[in-house]
């Protein structure tokens, strides 16, 4: 939500919107209609069919693709109210970061050194970057990771198959499976800062071996380790199953509701050392001079996800799978604009005389000001596999559209005349048709060799208008293709080589930048994977070629988003390396690095030549590092560490412009109780991050040549208790 955009409306692309409520009744008449198709099957119940729903766009060892997995029992552990890219901060070339310190409200995350809107990120293979700026916003679907099965990070290309293509990486989760036996959970966690998370889950289990009922219901609060940084977010998931011998039939429906204090504008040096916690928004002087601030300097946002899945097992070869889905999103932002010039907020009036961006007096008032986006996303995903001994093929495809109102209110103004509450200051439209094709194959040659072949074409049609783009009516077509191989020295030694094409729109601030081309990646993978039984090791080292890379700049905006350019030529050169290493039946590590050179070549900004340099926000030493000791049986003790080498926050090696490295430790503890009656579990979890409390900035931007920072808490800690019954 921290992405409103303001266009103006194009007359010629009115659609008309489809409510919430026609889209969950058409969802579920579809879902009934499909169940009674499916009853008239042998309806025998399977152990699992959910593979189906991600198979286009997963990948196993067999793919020469680059990738790591979470599963379930993993992720709870941690589980205690962070958001997902916290949750996943110690995988391999990940970065993350959160605006409020403390991992809940506003997080984002980089991987390779790209940032979330070229992450290319699904749930269940339905596309949930949103469609105009490409970001991801995990703070409109708290808790969320309560209702993960799994989740798979391809860093690279990946397969990136349904929605924008990646440029970092690939992140595809899958939701719960059904249960076959009734459950519920109700589970608890506090903290440091007021956090606070409280969530209750609940399944029939499979009714008559074939109807399942599943959902959850979450609340998260937050004050912040920044000033005034609070979160209070709200979500829920409801899903329907079928399961038949050869049907897996899902209706979900899942969102969230977040109010969160904005805390994205950051702190400069000084500030950085005296205040750390301090925060300038909502800062404005009342008439006396003194300093106050607006104590609703907040973004709220709604957002509801509804998704219909059918996956067919037609034969032990053939298997199919249908989805629809609908997304309703609705929000806004809303700032105290001091002394603010009152030109482009329609008929205000005003006497006061203020200064303007370039010095010049012209007539300004106090106001408040609210930027509202409500959008529509709705389309469809299809697939075909065909497996056999030897061939494995996927075809299929997508459709989608975005459709999406940008408005402008003024709520109050100090010194103003003609104007009515309620009133739009702008008013616009924009629309995104995104749609393609796939076929991918893997044929194994011999017992050792097998050939991974992969191509989309993919065509986007975005269309937009506003003082800031200017006329936009562009059309994409993009051809990307894969292909790979995996040889098999033997059952512990697999060697593995790929190449893989991408290409990706601009963005909407992008478009606000003027000039802008749409970016080409050419990605290059070889790899290494050794298993056996007390040692797994991944190894691989990537380059990363890009025609006309959309590279941060470290500016924002004045809505906080990140600025982008277009650089000619630039690349990522790198090497990852990742192992599981069991010690002995107690203790377990799992290590990894990242090393890596992230260039712009001849870099010219605004007319000057720079030569080669670095590429912003783009570490070029990652390491993580996991140590896991179980002293008994289910009691679990482990270190996380955490180290980011020194960064540049723009492309011109600004020495001001330079984010220091750190080096962070969090410890996790959890240990399951199994008693006898009532409950079947009783999971206690503790969590102290930042246990050395290391001072450190993961994130930062750019005021021209000004440095701004986003400290990270200190120590801090969070407990949990899960009833599960």
């Amino acid at each position: 939500m921290k992405t409103l955009f303001k266009v103006t409306k194009l007359q010629s692309c009115k659609v008309a919107k489809l409510s919430n409520k026609s889209i969950f009744f058409t969802l579920f008449s579809i879902f009934f209609t499909l169940i009674s198709f499916a009853q008239q099957q042998d309806s025998t119940k399977v152990n699992s069919l959910d593979e189906v729903l991600v198979s286009a766009v997963r990948v196993t060892t067999k793919t020469p693709v680059t990738f790591s997995n979470m599963d379930k029992k993993e992720i709870k552990f941690r589980n205690l109210g962070q958001d997902i890219p916290v949750l996943m901060n110690y995988l391999p070339s990940v970065v993350t970061t959160s605006d409020a310190g403390g991992g809940i409200g506003y997080t984002g995350i980089r991987v390779r050194g790209s940032d979330a809107t070229r992450v290319n990120v699904t749930i269940n293979g339905i596309p949930y970057n949103d469609a105009e700026s490409q970001g991801t916003f995990w703070v409109n679907m708290p808790d969320f990771a309560s209702s993960v099965e799994s989740l798979q990070l391809q860093r690279g290309v990946g397969t990136s198959t349904n929605g924008s293509g990646a440029f970092g990486a690939s992140l595809n989760m899958l939701t719960d499976s059904y249960a076959t036996k009734a459950t519920g959970e109700i589970s608890s966690s506090f903290g440091s800062f007021n956090s606070n998370k409280n969530t209750v889950k609940f399944s029939t289990g499979l009714m008559n071996d074939h109807f399942e009922l599943a959902g959850r219901l979450s609340t998260i609060k937050s004050d912040g380790y920044v000033d005034r940084a609070s979160s209070d977010l709200k979500s829920y998931f409801l899903q329907g199953t079928y399961v038949g011998k050869t049907t897996l039939i899902k209706a979900l429906v899942f969102g969230g509701t977040q109010k969160t204090y904005q805390a994205w504008n950051g702190i400069d040096g000084e500030t950085l050392n005296t205040n750390r916690t301090y925060n300038s928004a909502g800062e404005y002087k009342d008439e006396l001079g003194n300093i106050r601030y607006y104590d609703n300097e907040t973004d709220n946002y709604n957002q509801d996800h509804y998704q219909l899945h059918w996956s067919e097992s037609i034969s032990d070869k053939w298997s199919t799978n249908l989805a629809f889905h609908y997304t309703k999103g609705k929000g806004y932002f809303e700032n105290y604009k001091y002394d603010e010039p009152i030109a482009g907020y329609g008929p205000i009036e005003s006497t006061k005389m203020v200064e303007n961006d370039l010095g010049e007096l012209v007539p300004g008032t106090d106001l408040i000001r609210q930027k509202w986006l409500d959008n529509d996303f709705y389309g469809t995903t299809f697939s075909a596999k065909y497996k056999d001994e030897k061939l494995d093929v996927i075809v299929g495809g997508a459709w989608n559209k975005y459709e999406g109102d940008h408005y402008g209110k003024v709520i109050w103004a100090r010194n103003s005349a003609n104007s009515e509450l309620g009133d739009h200051y702008y008013d616009d439209f924009s629309t995104k048709t995104d749609g393609n094709i796939f076929a991918k194959a893997n044929y194994q040659f011999t017992d050792q060799l097998s050939f991974y072949g992969d191509l989309q074409y993919r065509r986007v049609r975005y269309q937009a208008n506003s003082a800031e783009t200017g006329l936009v009516d562009d059309t994409f077509n993009f051809f990307n293709p894969k292909a790979g191989l995996n040889y098999a020295f033997n059952e512990k030694n697999t060697l593995y080589f790929s190449y893989a094409r991408a290409n990706r729109e601009p963005n909407r601030t992008d478009y606000e930048g003027g000039n802008v081309k749409p970016e080409k990646l050419n990605d290059f993978e070889l790899g290494w994977r050794f298993n056996s039984e007390k040692f797994q090791l991944n190894s691989n080292v990537y380059y990363m070629g890009y025609k006309d890379q959309l590279i941060l700049t470290g500016r924002l905006d004045d809505v906080g988003n990140p600025i982008r350019s277009n650089t000619d030529k630039s690349y990522r050169l790198g090497l990852e390396v990742d192992a599981t290493i069991a010690l002995s039946e107690k203790f377990t590590l799992r290590p990894n690095f990242t090393l890596s050179s992230n260039k712009n070549v001849d870099l010219a900004v605004d007319g000057e030549f720079y030569g080669t340099t670095k590429i912003a926000y783009s570490p070029e030493v990652i390491a993580g590092n996991v140590i896991v000791y179980k002293p008994i049986e289910r009691l679990y003790i482990s270190l996380l560490q955490k180290y980011v080498g020194e960064q540049y926050m723009n492309n011109i090696e600004l020495p001001s412009a330079k984010l220091a490295d750190y080096f962070v430790n969090d410890l996790n503890v959890s240990y399951e109780i199994r008693p006898n009656a009532i409950f079947k579990s009783i999971t206690i979890t503790g969590m102290v991050n930042n246990i050395l409390d290391k001072k450190y900035v993961s994130n930062g931007a750019m005021w021209d040549i000004y440095p701004y920072y986003y400290p990270q808490a200190g120590i801090n800690f969070l407990a949990g208790l899960t009833l599960k019954f």
